[in-house]
């Protein structure tokens, strides 16, 4: 029997992270002696602050080695609500919180406590790759909704509404965005959150990984905030990409108490809590001080403006204006159905592939982000080494004829 034959369905029909199978590819050119430059996962180039570091091991010596409640620890969990109520106006106690493994963790175990197959879950696209997949998984129906380009790849309230229908259970969408760097203003989400207020059984699912890294001059504003739909918005963040600790592995929810619940009910039985000594690190990254966020912001600015800059030089790419993240999304279609002799650019799967193959600079197909024009990179890198690979692209594409 073959191996396919006897994986169950939900697997079979489950695609491959793209981000994370660019990576491999890259890591395996590297591996032959290739100079590689990886623009492909996101994930800051900083290393997790010192007072955070120490808190875990003071946590070690303090013996916080044993299993950790499911939902998280008390002092963690009234860290998070404190963290909520200081900076995103969303009040919540601390039995509103559901502390999972990764903020990734927190967005499949919400999906999988609200969504009944065949209900339907609209998603702002471009939208992170995994979305779709733990929809998938769910056994629910991913509604795409395609943000324009000339509106920074934002979703309108008039597309948002025109898509709900009676099987609408659920929105999902990240401000700021993952590929696009695009961030919703308290305007744009305010009108959103009109919408979902006239109907009481439809979800928002709002993903703020990327918060602390926002250049607009208004600054962060929380659908979660707004009272008349409090009880709606679940909120999904952690402390991977504003306090540099993606190995860290700690997300988590807030939203109303019955589906706290039901996170927790799930997370029980399927990984109960997650790692005692993060949990510690993190009481201290959402307690302290945001000084090291917001250097590591201002680096990202200056990058963003670097690369947006360079790529805009290249015949042929379209370049947004990214307002937050730390990724640059170029339109590269202009290249479709041009060659180098050898090769014909059909996608940006194509493009993506033959860009890693010939400049060796690791990027993401936007096909996977809902956005099949375009390609994702990342600019959290060293500026040299974003200068060199944009150097790369631009000299690669100019063999494409």
């Amino acid at each position: 029997m073959s191996s396919i034959v006897s994986l169950a369905d939900r697997i079979n029909a489950l695609e491959e992270s793209a981000t994370l199978g660019m990576t491999k590819k890259a890591r395996e050119l590297a591996a032959q002696g290739h100079k590689v430059i990886s623009l492909s996962v996101g994930e800051p180039d900083f290393k997790t602050p010192k007072h955070i570091c120490d808190a875990a091991k003071k946590a070690i010596d303090d013996g916080f080695h044993g299993y950790s409640p499911v939902a998280g620890y008390p002092d963690l969990r009234k860290a998070i609500a404190d963290k909520l109520k200081r900076d995103n106006n969303i009040e919540w106690n601390p039995e509103n919180i559901v502390v999972s493994t990764g903020a990734k963790h927190s967005l499949a175990n919400v999906i999988s406590t609200l969504v009944n197959p065949g209900e339907e879950v609209i998603i702002f696209a471009p939208y992170w790759v995994s979305y779709s997949e733990m929809v998938k998984l769910a056994e629910g129906t991913s509604v795409i909704i395609d943000g324009a380009f000339d509106n920074n790849f934002k979703v309108t309230p008039e597309q948002f509404e025109a898509a709900i229908t009676p099987k609408t259970k659920l929105v999902m969408f990240a401000s700021p965005n993952n590929p696009t760097g695009s961030v919703y203003t308290e305007a744009e989400l305010r009108a959103i959150g009109a919408i979902v207020a006239k109907h009481p059984n439809i979800f928002v699912m709002a993903d703020e990984i990327y918060e602390y890294i926002n250049f607009t001059d208004a600054g962060h504003f929380s659908i979660g905030s707004i009272p008349e739909i409090k009880d709606q918005v679940i909120t999904v963040n952690g402390v991977a990409k504003g306090h540099a600790m993606t190995g860290w592995r700690i997300g988590f929810i807030a939203a109303a108490k019955w589906i706290a619940d039901g996170v927790e009910k799930l997370q029980g039985q399927v990984t109960s809590g997650t790692n005692s000594i993060a949990q510690k690190a993190a009481t201290v990254a959402f307690n302290g001080t945001l000084e090291e966020a917001y250097k590591m912001k201002e680096a990202y600015l200056r990058r963003r403006d670097l690369v947006v800059g360079l790529l805009r030089e290249i015949e042929g790419f379209k370049v947004n204006m990214p307002d937050g993240a730390f990724y640059a999304f170029p339109d590269v279609s202009y290249y479709f159905g041009k060659s180098d002799g050898t090769t014909t650019i059909k996608d940006s799967d194509d493009f993506s592939m033959w860009i890693l193959a010939d400049a060796f600079v690791a990027t993401v197909a936007g096909t996977s982000f809902g956005a099949p024009n375009c390609v994702r990179i990342s600019t959290a890198a060293a500026d040299e080494q974003l200068i060199e690979a944009c150097e790369r692209i631009k000299t690669s594409v100019a063999k494409l004829k």
